[in-house]
């Protein structure tokens, strides 16, 4: 059914305007008679911020964005969903066009801005739940907000009552200044009004783990000041990285010049060694989630590899389609088969020295 729906559909989205496609997914996944997904290999089952999670492939945010259809996608096989970004008050981002496919290079530029229909609605969304499955959050700040890490703190209190993680996220190249809050002095702010956000709304008397989503552009020594401050804060974990403003070799030259954060392949080798870069910093502190140009069971074991517990990926299901989900843990099955690994967890971080010590890639 998966395969049917990927050659039924995918033909007819890209042949869409982008954002209009986008839509139409989402719908589609709402009305679309889709089975869910076999019960995965136990070998494939991972620990992290004290989750059980089936696999470790999950949808990045930015796809789902008002938790419109988490169960669904979950159904397609994901090991998690994270939702969002979402911000406190409603807001309808930038204008359009914001979202530009570059088929020859498999990737996609994007320049939202945090469009959202706010905490409230999503809430509500989130509480109407039936169904089981790890689903995260992502949390943003308005545009228009003095104080933006009080934005993270409203996003925390509204929204962690519905979520199995919230991830804070400051690494948005789409809303002016967003990028700024990774340097020292506003993160510390940031992390430690988050992380009282999170206490006071524990659930059940359990805070829910709170996640540090980081950009592929920062300096290395931005990264010393990044993951030192998070080991301080004790966060639970850090996702690497969010889209870059870099454009790396890509062959679409016009498109390129659009502003927005670059996703997809081009993108796969700057944050796999900036996963590696904050692996080797973390020195076992807290789980990583690699993301970033993850099209292939080869492009997800090389993330683990690197550092990741858990991987996430968005652009690659434009060019793959969904059944790119069960290729890659069938792949990673295989791959850990050829290493003679009993679990993910015994190939976290294996390549991570060897990664760092290579030329920066261009």
């Amino acid at each position: 059914m998966i395969a049917l729906f990927d050659r039924l559909v995918r033909p007819l989205l890209r042949a869409l305007d982008p954002e209009t496609a986008h839509a139409l997914a989402l719908n589609a996944l709402k009305v679309a008679p889709l089975p869910t997904a076999a019960p995965d290999d136990e070998k494939l089952r991972v620990q992290a911020f004290g989750i059980t999670f089936p696999n470790p492939i999950g949808l990045a945010a930015g796809f789902d964005k008002n938790a419109e259809v988490p169960d669904v996608l979950l159904r397609l096989g994901f090991g998690f969903v994270e939702v969002g970004g979402v911000t406190p008050k409603p807001q309808p981002g930038n204008p359009r066009p914001r979202l530009f496919r570059l088929d020859a290079d498999e990737a996609v530029i994007n320049r939202f801005g945090f469009n959202s229909e706010g905490v409230e609605r999503v809430a509500q969304r989130l509480a109407a739940r039936s169904a089981q499955g790890i689903v995260g959050i992502n949390i943003g700040a308005n545009k228009d907000t003095a104080d933006r890490a009080a934005d993270y703190v409203a996003g925390i209190a509204a929204l962690a009552p519905h979520a199995d993680f919230l991830t804070v996220n400051i690494s948005s190249p789409n809303t002016p200044g967003l990028r700024n809050l990774q340097q020292a002095s506003a993160l510390d702010d940031v992390l430690a009004r988050a992380i009282e956000a999170r206490e006071r709304a524990a659930v059940a008397s359990k805070p829910r783990p709170l996640l540090l989503k980081i950009a592929p552009d920062l300096t290395l020594a931005d990264l010393d000041d990044v993951v030192g401050i998070a080991r301080r804060h004790r966060i639970d974990g850090m996702i690497v990285g969010n889209t870059t403003v870099t454009r790396p070799g890509l062959r679409e030259t016009e498109k390129a010049k659009e502003q927005g954060g670059l996703s997809g392949r081009p993108l796969f080798a700057l944050s796999t060694r900036m996963l590696a870069e904050t692996f080797v910093r973390a020195e076992g502190a807290f789980p990583l989630i690699g993301v970033g140009g993850v099209d292939s069971g080869a492009a997800a074991f090389a993330k683990i590899k690197a550092g990741a517990s858990l991987i996430q990926l968005y652009s690659g299901l434009i060019f793959r389609g969904v059944g790119l989900i069960g290729t890659i843990k069938k792949d990673l099955i295989d791959f850990m088969r050829i290493g003679r690994f009993d679990s993910l967890a015994d190939a976290v971080g294996r390549d991570a020295a060897a990664v760092t010590a290579e030329p920066w890639p261009g």
